[in-house]
């Protein structure tokens, strides 16, 4: 049928990666992709642009799939972070709200779509039915080609004509592995009038750092890093807010045991995310990802998150499914805690709490293009 069409066009464009959000139009298609491609689930569609580019930093290939008003929840991932550092982001889309749609809510958005894409300069292609299926090759052929987005719009018309074969007809719970969930969990934390500065926080960081990839955030904190210790391996975030530790992920997913990968993020923008639970559900045990915890916005003046007074960010990741984590406030922790490997302890990605002071140090901004970050970043990799 259609969706095994997709999936072979697919294989044939070498995809090894498809992110997904699914859509209930392509319900059959995201039941047959974890049979043929790693699969990873998002919870949000814009974490899918970071993953995505994380992945393709590494040298994979990946497509993303989601329904067609995810877009809008990502374009300005897509703009800041695909379009800017110039990396491939093929998108299968669900068009809804054009035909046949019995949801009002879908229509406003996606009826303006096309027009709204046109005037960013994002190049799509619609799929009208089923006889125009092979436009996905050229979709995902030119993304990689041009090293920038290209959206398949896909009608829910394509979907028409029956169930493929290979999905049994069996109602969806009797599908499902039993769900069986053991925990213990024993928590104790106390943060205490913190003793670093992110900018003393950054430095100790920097010194520690050996042939490690590292994913900095947006706004001051990469400039912090750059003026610690300027690497090649250091990518550096000038936009695309809360997709740093989506970028981690795709990046220690791509690289698999060849190297390390560290995120230096901010309680501020790992609040706005819902990529922990899907960092933990992938596990990989390459990923360290470092909480810089000042309990506020930095790079927009200091305003107070609400992990200030209010959530544990080390309890939040244990939440999500991290076994591996640890809290610091002082910079001999913060420097222990980045030497232990974990050898005898639990494994899989870590995340490192450090409970710092608000405030900016005044650095210059980072000379060096986006583009050029990307493309020295990728000798290293």
């Amino acid at each position: 049928m259609h969706e095994e069409e997709v999936l072979d066009i697919f294989a044939s464009e070498g995809v090894d990666t498809v992110v997904t959000l699914p859509c209930d139009r392509t319900k059959d298609l995201c039941y047959l992709i974890p049979k043929y491609f790693h699969n990873i689930t998002l919870s949000r569609e814009e974490d899918g642009v970071g993953i995505c580019a994380g992945l393709c930093l590494a040298g994979k290939k990946p497509v993303l799939h989601m329904q067609s008003s995810g877009l809008g929840n990502s374009l300005n991932a897509i703009m800041s972070l695909s379009v800017l550092y110039e990396l491939p982001l093929p998108v299968i889309a669900s068009h809804r709200g054009v035909y046949n749609e019995l949801i009002p809510a879908q229509i406003p958005f996606n009826s303006a779509l096309p027009g709204v894409l046109s005037a960013l300069g994002i190049s799509f292609t619609i799929i009208h039915d089923a006889s125009e299926i092979s436009l996905i090759a050229d979709v995902i052929r030119d993304s990689y080609d041009r090293s920038l987005p290209h959206v398949a719009l896909i009608s829910p018309k394509v979907w028409e004509g029956g169930r493929p074969e290979s999905i049994p007809a069996i109602p969806a719970e009797e599908s499902f592995p039993v769900r069986e969930i053991k925990r213990e969990v024993t928590f104790s934390g106390c943060i205490r009038r913190p003793a670093m500065t992110r900018a003393d926080a950054i430095g100790i960081i920097a010194d520690e750092l050996t042939d490690e990839l590292v994913v900095s955030n947006i706004g001051v904190p990469s400039k912090e890093l750059y003026a610690a210790r300027d690497r090649k391996e250091n990518f550096y975030m000038f936009g695309s807010y809360t997709q740093a530790t989506p970028i981690g992920l795709g990046l220690a997913l791509g690289t698999g045991t060849r190297k390390d990968v560290i995120v230096l993020d901010g309680d501020g923008s790992l609040l706005g995310t819902a990529v922990l639970p899907v960092l933990a559900a992938e596990d990989p045990g390459n990923l360290t990802v470092i909480c810089l915890d000042n309990g506020a916005f930095g790079s927009t003046g200091n305003q107070i998150t609400h992990a200030y007074a209010g959530v544990d960010m080390e309890l939040l990741a244990i939440a999500s499914g991290f076994v591996n984590t640890v809290k610091v406030d002082t910079a001999d922790g913060l420097r222990y805690a980045l030497r232990d490997r974990g050898d005898g302890k639990a494994k899989g990605p870590r995340f490192i709490h450090v409970v710092i002071r608000p405030g900016n140090s005044d650095v210059p901004n980072i000379p060096i293009p986006a583009v050029e970050i990307k493309e020295r970043f990728l000798d290293c990799r």
